[in-house]
This record gives C-alpha cells, sequence and structure tokens, in this order.
C-alpha cells in the first residue's frame, strides 16, 4: 500500500506531520463510494479557520488530519466518475457538497444537506463538518468528484499559476462572497474589517468589481504595511481615533457604502487598550457603526456556535452583545455563512488566468514545505502578513 502523511493537530496550540493513511474510495462511515477521486495534491493551505482549531477555540478532536484549501492532481477516478481522469489538476471547493439536494441545486453548496450527518454543511478537515478527511497532506479523497471539482483548462498554464490558482479553494470565493454579499459595486466606498489573507481577498475583489476606494483596518502593523504596499488604504485599529473618525481622514465623511467582516469571533477591541483583549463583537458592532443607512454587511469571518475559549459563558455558545437595534434603525442588510465556492471559483479562474486579479501578491503567498507546516502554523498564529502555502511533493517551486 502507497504511504501518505499530513498535518494533524495534536492540542491546543500543536500540529505534527505524521504518517497517515492512504486514502480510500470510501465516505467518513467507511462505505464504498464509486463517485471520488483520490488526488496526488499539489497545494494546500493553512488557513485563518485552521488556527481556530489549533488554538484550541472549538472542540476539534487529537488527531485530526488538517486541511481544507487543496488543489490536486487527479490519480485515481471512481468507476462512477465521467468528466475527470487521470493527471487532470483540479481545484477542490472547502465545502463538501452532493449536488443533489435541494441546497446544492439552489448553488448554496455550503450548506449541503447529505454530506454530513450533525449538521447542513461539510468541509474537509474542520471540526463537526461531516468527518471528511483534510487534505494538507500528500494524497487525499474527494467524494462527489463530477460536481464538486473545477478542471483547470490548461496543465501546463495552471502549474505556471498555480501560486495564485491555490487561492481559488477558499479564501478568493470567500473574499469575494463578501464583497458581493457586502453590495460592492462600480464607485462603492468599502471597509473591510480584517488585514488577513480573507480580508485581502475581499478587498482585492472590491477592486475587481469596481470599488472607487477601499479601506482595509486591522491591530497588526505588519499587515497594515502589506495592505499599503499592494494598494489599498489603512486604518489602524489599535490607536484611540474612532474607526469613523480615521475613515473620514480617508473619504471626508465618517461612513462607507459597504463593510466587510474578514475578522470572526475571535476579534479584539479598538483603541491602545482595547486592541489587547478579545472582544467578539467588536467589529460586527464597528461596522453598523460606520456603514451608511440602507447599507450592506457581508459576514464571512467566521463565527462557531461552541468556543470552550470564549470571554465568557455567552461567548462560549456563540451568543454576542450584537448592536442589532442599530443595525435596524439604520435598514442595514447582513449577510453570513459558509461561501458557496461554485457559485464563483469558474469566474474567479478566469480573472486569474486572464491577469484581471495577482491574488498570491495581494495576500502574501509563501510556500513551505509539508515537513515545514508547523512552522508556518506558528508564523501566522503570531500575525505574519502571509498566506502560508504547503507543498508536498516539491513541485511547485518548478512550476513557478
Amino acid at each position: 500500500m502507497s504511504s501518505n502523511r499530513g498535518v494533524v493537530y495534536v492540542g491546543p496550540g500543536k500540529v505534527e506531520v505524521q504518517g497517515i493513511a492512504f486514502p480510500k474510495l470510501v465516505n467518513p462511515a467507511g462505505k464504498s463510494i464509486e463517485h471520488g477521486v483520490i488526488l496526488k495534491v499539489l497545494s494546500t493551505n493553512i488557513c485563518g479557520s485552521d488556527q481556530h482549531m489549533v488554538r484550541g477555540r472549538t472542540t476539534a478532536p487529537a488527531g485530526l488530519v488538517l486541511g481544507h484549501e487543496i488543489t490536486g492532481e487527479v490519480l485515481e477516478a471512481g468507476r462512477d466518475v465521467e468528466t475527470l481522469k487521470k493527471g487532470d489538476i483540479v481545484s477542490v471547493p472547502f465545502n463538501v457538497a452532493c449536488g443533489r439536494c435541494r441546497l446544492c441545486k439552489e448553488q448554496q453548496t455550503g450548506v449541503c444537506l447529505n454530506v454530513n450527518p450533525s449538521r447542513a454543511g461539510g468541509a474537509y478537515g474542520y471540526v463537526d463538518m461531516g468527518g471528511w478527511i483534510g487534505g494538507q497532506a500528500e494524497y487525499v479523497m474527494v467524494p462527489y468528484a463530477d460536481f464538486n471539482l473545477l478542471k483547470f483548462p490548461d496543465r501546463d498554464q495552471a502549474l505556471a499559476k498555480i501560486r495564485d490558482l491555490t487561492c481559488l479553494s477558499d479564501i478568493l470565493p470567500t473574499g469575494y462572497h463578501g464583497a458581493v454579499t457586502a453590495g460592492v459595486g462600480p464607485g462603492s466606498t468599502v471597509y473591510v474589517a480584517g488585514a488577513g489573507p480573507v480580508g485581502l481577498a475581499a478587498a482585492a475583489s472590491a477592486r475587481l468589481l469596481g470599488a472607487a476606494v477601499v479601506i482595509v483596518g486591522d491591530v497588526n502593523p505588519a499587515r497594515l504595511v502589506h495592505a499599503r504596499k499592494v494598494g489599498f488604504e489603512t486604518v489602524d485599529l489599535s490607536q484611540d481615533a474612532s474607526l469613523g473618525d480615521q475613515i473620514a481622514q480617508i473619504l471626508g465623511v465618517p461612513e462607507v457604502d459597504s463593510a466587510v467582516d474578514a475578522v470572526g469571533f475571535e476579534a479584539r477591541g479598538h483603541g491602545h487598550e482595547g486592541a489587547r483583549h478579545e472582544a467578539p463583537a467588536t467589529v460586527l458592532n464597528s461596522l453598523m457603526e460606520v456603514t451608511r443607512a440602507a447599507g450592506k454587511i457581508g459576514i464571512p469571518g467566521l463565527y462557531v456556535t461552541d468556543d470552550p475559549g470564549g470571554v465568557d459563558k455567552a461567548a462560549q455558545h456563540g451568543s454576542l452583545s450584537i448592536r442589532l437595534g442599530l443595525g435596524w434603525a439604520k435598514s442595514h442588510s447582513f449577510f453570513t455563512g459558509q461561501t458557496p465556492v461554485m457559485k464563483y471559483n469558474r469566474a474567479l479562474m478566469q480573472a486569474i488566468l486572464w491577469d484581471r486579479i495577482k491574488i498570491a501578491e495581494v495576500v502574501g503567498v509563501e510556500v513551505i514545505t509539508l515537513d515545514e507546516a508547523p512552522k508556518g502554523y506558528a508564523e501566522f498564529d503570531a500575525g505574519a502578513p502571509k498566506k502560508f502555502v504547503i507543498d508536498p511533493h516539491g513541485q511547485l517551486p518548478k512550476a513557478a
């Protein structure tokens, strides 16, 4: 039997590269399936959502193989797979979706009804998301392959642009979803909370959608420097000046047309002192303050139903002190939930292939080996302005 290695969650703050089982065409319940493929993983990314688990902020069990951002080469296809063959290069949406249920047929693949017995929605290598084995590994199995996988039209072109195309599995569609649901369009003024990879992907997406001004806010000075370097306006939320005042210094008014929350439940407070402490409702409340009346707020940032490390008992069960009355009074629209990657990934692939967006540059892609994954997790957790992309087989440098 062939060997396999993957990044495994050991306990709070610790991951290890371990030998894991070579994938088989079986679902998490052990049932044989023929609609799946086995992929040789070409690139697999470390995500901020993975960090929530690694920090011990979820109920993830030790031994979980991590990784939901996967790009790979088809190694073996089940006999029911009709549109893919060995050697095809494909992007794997982080959503596991059956393609058959009502919600999949409505393009709501983030909440597929058939891939997770616990609740709607499945994902690879993630707690409470159906038990699908993660792809921060050398090899991985993907079910419902004809439906789920996005095949790149030209192998050589795909390998040449792999640093950008690897972002199609999650962060670019997620950022784009945040911008779209926030109503970004030509001439918009946009504020994005969070200068991590998803925040920068949202900012780049807003620019792609025609925004006039895109402002990115964070408490991390290194990430703000990078955001300015790639062309965005910035506000430093560790400063005592209010968010509205800082926006007014840029736009002349203390409000924006559209806002995106790319931070989620581990947000920190604003101001010199506030930035030291976790305040999970801070971002949502601040976005309601600075978004104009009848504006829209996209919320691709992760919020959870259970957070053992929450700041209080309410937060530990996903209950936050949100100023809903303010949002109601201003007639705001809110849009939350997992991104349905397949709704956007084909169009975004074309934007990458035709050089309409250089997402690897924007998010600071840095390629590392599989053995360097624990170090990548540590640097990302420390706030490095980078998107760490794992190259399990040493093929990406040759493809660059």
